[in-house]
């Protein structure tokens, strides 16, 4: 027998960035052939099907009780810091710089924020924001998405793994094994295997996202949209990152090394508008430049005060996703299901729910659902 075929085959259903971290987790530990199934990936034209393109993807501490959604943020964040150092080969998909941050009501007094490198509480003043109470800085990581998704596939792809681009309508379309799934595992294994062992996936990963709610045999209500709206400027002077948050609403303005600035936001909970409204947009570019004038290019800002048509050349890009929340936060745990005809049971672990704390949690959660599924496997 094979190498190859001594490996178990396990399918990730999803190519956000969730599922891509899972699957280059998974794979890169040996031991498993991954597969990654997914109707859209992030080399696909920018869609609302796929939420991940449009994150503005700053590392900032949510203020949040839940001690192991705590937990999944810190680790995360170390293994950023880590692909961001200096002179990594990951380098260049990160952008280190300090943060400025503005609140109207105070953080818990065990905020996370604290931990950041270089924080320091800011006394109150005359250059707060009107309104905000409370002032920091830090130093933090944004990342640039479109690169960093497309860095993780590609790093999935050079360690072994394979994806199959589908339309997966109930889970049991993975866990019994579909015609595509099986050649995608027959083309890796032993012709000489037996078929019930080369040709089914050992166990399925759920890393759906929104499509959560609407999979057959998930079908979490729970699961629901919180829709946000970006702009992308060109703007490479602005060289710090900038929150306001402020009575429910969220203003920042996050750089990214290749010289784009993605500016928002909004945050409205059940809405799936699929395409960017323009009074959005004009109310993001009118609080974000409130915020930070600096978005304005120097030359302007320094015969006058900047005005709104002086950043609207800068538009590259608007965009909009779909956070996919879920109540009572992720869904990190086992369900076990069973295949006919022989009646084998086959874990399904479910990684799905991270509404804006995709990038945030990535890494920490896919090392959960990794720890899930060999827990899982050592039972069969």
């Amino acid at each position: 027998m094979s190498v190859a075929s001594q490996k178990r085959e396990i399918v990730v259903l999803g190519a956000g960035v969730v599922g891509l971290t899972t699957a280059v987790s998974i794979q890169e530990r040996g031991g498993y052939n991954v597969t990654i199934v997914a109707e859209t990936f992030p080399t696909d034209p920018k869609s609302i099907r796929y939420t991940s393109h449009w994150a503005g993807a700053h590392h900032v501490y949510n203020d949040v009780q839940d001690e192991f959604h705590r937990g999944l943020e810190k680790r995360t964040f170390e293994k950023l810091w880590e692909l961001s150092e200096p002179d990594a080969p990951t380098e260049g998909l990160f952008l280190r710089l300090g943060q400025l941050e503005h609140y109207h009501e105070a953080r818990s007094e065990n905020d996370q924020l604290k931990t950041m490198p270089d924080y320091t509480s800011l006394p109150l003043d005359d250059s707060f924001p009107q309104g905000a109470k409370v002032g920091t800085t830090f130093t933090s990581v944004t990342i640039d998405t479109p690169r960093y998704l497309s860095y993780l596939l590609s790093r999935f792809l050079a360690a072994g793994g394979t994806i199959i681009r589908a339309s997966i309508q109930h889970v049991d379309q993975l866990v019994q094994g579909n015609g595509t799934l099986v050649s995608a595992a027959a083309q890796r294994t032993s012709l000489g295997t037996p078929r019930a062992q080369r040709d089914l996936p050992a166990a399925v990963i759920i890393c759906a996202g929104i499509g959560a709610r609407s999979l057959g045999g998930v079908e979490d209500t729970t699961v629901y949209p919180v829709r946000g709206q970006t702009v992308i400027l060109r703007a490479p002077w602005v060289n710090r990152g900038r929150t306001l948050m402020e009575e429910g609403r969220i203003a920042y303005v996050i750089p990214r090394r290749s010289g784009d600035v993605v500016v928002g936001g909004i945050r409205d909970a059940n809405d799936w508008y699929p395409v960017p409204r323009p009074e959005i947009t004009r109310d993001i570019l009118e609080r974000a430049l409130r915020l930070c004038p600096e978005l304005a290019p120097p030359e302007i800002r320094a015969e006058r005060a900047p005005v709104m048509g002086d950043i609207l050349p800068l538009i590259i890009e608007e965009g909009c996703g779909l956070r996919p929340a879920r109540e009572g936060g992720i869904r990190l745990e086992v369900e076990w299901h069973t295949r006919r005809p022989d009646n084998r049971r086959v874990p399904v672990v479910h990684n799905y729910g991270h509404g804006g704390t995709g990038f945030q949690t990535s890494w920490a959660s896919a090392d959960k659902a990794v720890e899930l599924l060999e827990d899982a496997l050592r039972q069969l």
